[in-house]
């Protein structure tokens, strides 16, 4: 991937708390959101506005390889992401869940909802290699390019 866009600067309350890099994906009309820190009411607008920024783009991924927690802020704009993507005949997929941000989308049920990938790539390569989302084939529910205790 190359370099994109990163936010999380001076125009933010909490720069050191919450990082967000925009990546290009390798397919076209695919973008990658990077999160790093913590994700929560306080420091969720930059993620709000590069979904927003993003909205046209046919595939987002959001590697939360680097994220170390998220809270019901950070998951409510994520699913309301995903919805909206749908509707547009999109798809938003997440990559890299580590504990435990995992946990608090396991708890609540939003693993469930989400295509949950290893890492970016896996993630972008699904659509690629099968022609399609993997939610087609899924109904847009589970997870995948995981074991079965996750990832």
């Amino acid at each position: 991937m190359e370099a994109g866009r990163r936010t999380g600067g001076r125009r933010d309350r909490h720069p050191d708390r919450f990082v967000l890099d925009v990546l290009p994906g390798r397919n076209p009309g695919a973008v990658v959101l990077v999160l790093a820190g913590e994700l929560d009411h306080d420091t969720a607008d930059p993620l709000r506005h590069a979904l927003q920024e993003n909205a046209g783009a046919r595939h987002v991924v959001v590697d939360c390889s680097r994220l170390r927690f998220c809270d019901s802020t950070g998951l409510n704009l994520l699913l309301r992401a995903r919805l909206r993507m749908l509707a547009a005949g999109g798809r938003l997929d997440l990559s890299g869940l580590r504990p435990p941000v995992d946990r608090v989308f396991e708890i609540t049920g939003a693993r469930r909802v989400f295509q949950v990938y290893e890492d970016a790539d896996t993630a972008l390569g699904a659509e690629s290699a099968a022609g399609r989302p993997d939610s087609a084939r899924a109904g847009g529910f589970g997870t995948a390019g995981r074991g079965s205790r996750g990832v």
